[in-house]
């Protein structure tokens, strides 16, 4: 076993970095930390070691013999650490990471997920709107529930359903005395540009200093709710629309899942892969079976079905706007 072994790996690459740069500033810049504290690993292994790894006051900077000797050795642990963690991981059953944008909510399908695939692990990452478009390109996410409009390029994606409009308002703003305004209604009032959902709080908080009213999607509205403030449905404005999205080209098992998980497909549905793995006891009634699944296909997803009211009460009914005297 090497002597060196014992140096933590990340110190060893960050060793290596400056080794091979023979450059601290570059060397910092490349491994996006500060030249502070790369000078300060470099130090402390120099310490570890009791022994100088660069000529001291040289310049441009240079290796010492121990220097090169740790470099050889560091190379070689570096080699071994990254065989060791890619072992490891091809050991560990494959994961879906699955991202989602403001307002919306993935408990449910969580849920179902982890019920039906107890040893496929879900990672959910919660992503800003401005990025649900580059971390599918980036491959940060493998599907993400975004809001449309959406560059479709390259991309499968399912409408889910739909979200009404809302104004928010202060609570004691005469819109608060109804339950749905028209856009007519909010002519006279001074509206922000309530297009940045990644920073609704922020726009909620000049809302309540008065600064104007806002335009956003229910569930925004829900999930910045504060008792300061109200959002009433505008019924006129444009809706928004959720779907599923992913890169066609990386299409997978995992992900026809997931899929099915969302739309509400049995488990043993004969459109999941997993379906299709079982092989039917009896053939009759596996056609009669598939015969009513095939059927069951035509229709639309539940979500979709209900997308059109989705965040409206059944029993809401659009009153005209009228100011009241005080």
């Amino acid at each position: 076993m090497s002597r060196f072994s014992s140096i933590d790996v990340v110190h060893l690459r960050w060793f290596v970095a400056v080794a091979e740069e023979l450059h601290f500033a570059r060397a910092a810049k490349a491994l996006r930390i500060s030249r502070q504290r790369l000078s300060q690993t470099v130090i402390d292994l120099e310490a570890e070691l009791d022994t100088k790894l660069f000529v001291p006051g040289a310049s441009p900077t240079q290796l010492t013999d121990d220097g090169r000797e740790l470099l050889a050795a560091a190379r070689e642990l570096i080699v071994q650490a990254d065989a060791a963690g890619q072992e490891q991981t091809s050991d560990r059953p494959a994961a879906l990471r699955v991202g989602f944008v403001p307002g919306v909510t993935v408990s449910k399908w969580t849920r179902i997920w982890a019920e039906r695939f107890p040893e496929t692990p879900l990672e959910v990452i919660a992503l800003p709107a401005a990025e649900q478009l580059s971390a599918l390109r980036e491959g940060r996410v493998d599907m993400c529930f975004v809001r449309l409009p959406i560059d479709r390029d390259g991309l499968s994606a399912i409408p889910l359903y739909r979200e009404l409009p809302v104004v928010v308002v202060p609570k004691e703003h005469p819109i608060s005395l109804f339950t749905e305004v028209g856009l007519a209604d909010l002519a006279d009032e001074k509206m922000q540009d309530g297009g940045d959902i990644d920073g609704a709080a922020v726009l909620f908080e000049m809302v309540a200093a008065g600064v104007g009213q806002v335009v956003v999607p229910h569930s925004i509205a829900r999930l910045h709710a504060r008792r300061d403030l109200v959002y009433r449905t505008v019924t006129d404005a444009p809706d928004t629309e959720i779907a599923l999205a992913w890169p066609t080209a990386h299409t997978s098992d995992l992900s026809e899942e997931f899929v099915g998980v969302v739309r509400g497909r049995s488990e043993r549905s004969s459109r999941s892969p997993s379906g299709h793995a079982e092989p039917a006891r009896n053939s009759g009634a596996a056609a009669k079976s598939g015969a009513g699944k095939k059927s069951g296909a035509s229709k639309k997803p539940t979500a979709a079905r209900k997308s059109g009211t989705a965040g409206k009460p059944a029993a809401t009914k659009k009153k005209p706007l009228k100011r009241r005297g005080r």
